[in-house]
């Protein structure tokens, strides 16, 4: 058998539809991406189910599940591999959930799932020792930590004696949790914090939903009475009038490490927190590659790296969520220029696989994470062309790949490239 090497790129949310505002194109198809048509040529492809049948799934699931790992009704939650990533104190039995900064208006409802994206370090920081500080709880001898990460991110890490179960609902109504899985819902209509709720008759998860939703009622005081959100909105910026929590959990999870169940060595370049918990998870070491547009250093690091790489290009997501589908083709032209263009000028493509694929799609029309099918390239080393020629949706819907469900895009790439 010959060894290969694979590097592993997911382009976060590249999926898309059709939009009006492309002529009828996705960014995929409206984007000037040569690069990557290189290794179309050069490669074979097909679609990717990355969770599951009518699931639009958060990132985290998506990327265990196109890393080979399928989770049941075990799986921990989002909220988990955050702090993980995140590097907070968490240990089993202490309850984490992710948490989006958030805009109420005057009457409670949400103005904006993000608080504007633009919620620099110092807010974020200064408004979670608010909350630290500030929150009280019921339950003697229970604290809340309040983690910021990258904008409007947070991880929200809350311990009591006796230990809490993530057994619980979201207070975010954007999202709804299918077997300890975070799944995307219809966000187009008015909302509200949603009240948190046990799933079961563990006392543990009772008290947990109780002590989310005191420490949501008092946040949303709390920061209406806050400094920060007065020199936010003197500057023109959206206040930051709450936090929306989603996918608790109060266990790490166990898996396999990838290396042993690939038999090959990855180590991995990521920047977001819940890539990153993935990363220690799974047992690979994070490359040094510059910040989340530094494309240019993420490319020399994959071309540099020892055995195989996965990497995990944030770039499309966001203009996806923001229905910006101009903006959703220029980030795809600006990775593929600055990213593949590089990487293919380091490697030998004889020796190399480039594997291209996405975690979910994000739709610009919907604004948010779908079922869709993403595309999935395998090209190089060893790997035999189909006669594609762009990395599309449609390209992919006619590759000699086929369908694929996501924990198995990785057997399957290894296949044609080791012989």
């Amino acid at each position: 058998m010959t060894e290969a090497r694979m590097v592993y790129v997911l382009l976060d949310g590249v999926g898309d539809l059709p939009h009006p505002d492309l002529g009828g194109k996705t960014p995929l198809e409206a984007a000037s991406t040569p690069n990557m048509d290189r290794l179309a040529v050069r490669g074979a492809m097909g679609e990717v189910i990355s969770v599951g049948e009518g699931i639009a799934p958060e990132s985290d699931i998506a990327v265990f599940n196109m890393l080979g790992y399928r989770f049941g009704d075990e799986y921990p939650g989002r909220g988990v591999i955050e702090a993980i990533g995140t590097g907070a104190d968490f240990k089993d039995g202490d309850l984490a959930l992710r948490g989006n900064f958030a805009t109420l208006g005057g009457s409670g409802e949400i103005t904006d799932r993000r608080a504007g994206r633009n919620v620099g370090r110092p807010d974020a920081e200064a408004v979670s020792r608010e909350l630290e500080e500030g929150v009280r709880f019921s339950k003697s001898g229970a604290s809340v930590s309040v983690i910021p990460s990258v904008g409007h991110r947070v991880t929200v890490r809350i311990r009591s004696e006796g230990g809490l179960s993530g057994s619980i609902t979201n207070t975010d109504p954007a999202y709804e949790r299918l077997r300890g899985m975070g799944v995307a819902k219809d966000a187009s209509g008015p909302m509200r914090i949603d009240r948190c709720r046990a799933l079961d008759d563990d006392p543990r998860a009772q008290t947990a939903a109780e002590l989310v939703n005191e420490f949501s009622e008092q946040a949303v005081k709390i920061l209406g009475d806050s400094g920060t959100n007065e020199r936010r909105a003197a500057a023109g910026a959206k206040k930051i009038s709450c936090i929306l929590l989603r996918d608790a959990g109060s266990r790490r999870p166990v898996v396999e490490p990838i290396e042993k169940k690939y038999s090959l060595g990855f180590s991995c370049i990521a920047d977001m927190p819940v890539e990153l918990g993935i990363s220690e998870v799974l047992g690979m070491e994070v490359l040094e590659a510059g910040g989340t547009c530094d494309y240019e250093q993420k490319a020399a690091a994959a071309a540099g790296a020892d055995g195989s790489v996965y990497v995990h290009l944030k770039g499309p997501d966001e203009f996806g969520h923001d229905g910006d589908a101009a903006g959703k083709t220029s980030s795809i032209e600006d990775i593929d220029g600055r990213f593949f263009g590089p990487l293919l000028g380091a490697i030998s493509r004889d020796e190399t696989a480039v594997v291209i694929s996405a975690d979910h799609s994000t739709p610009c029309i919907s604004k948010g994470h779908s079922d869709d099918p993403v595309p999935l390239l395998v090209s190089g080393a060893l790997a035999p062309p189909d006669g594609t020629v762009r990395f599309t949706e449609a390209q992919a819907r006619s590759g000699m790949m086929g369908r694929l469900a996501g924990a198995d895009v990785l057997d399957a790439a290894l296949n044609r490239i080791r012989s």
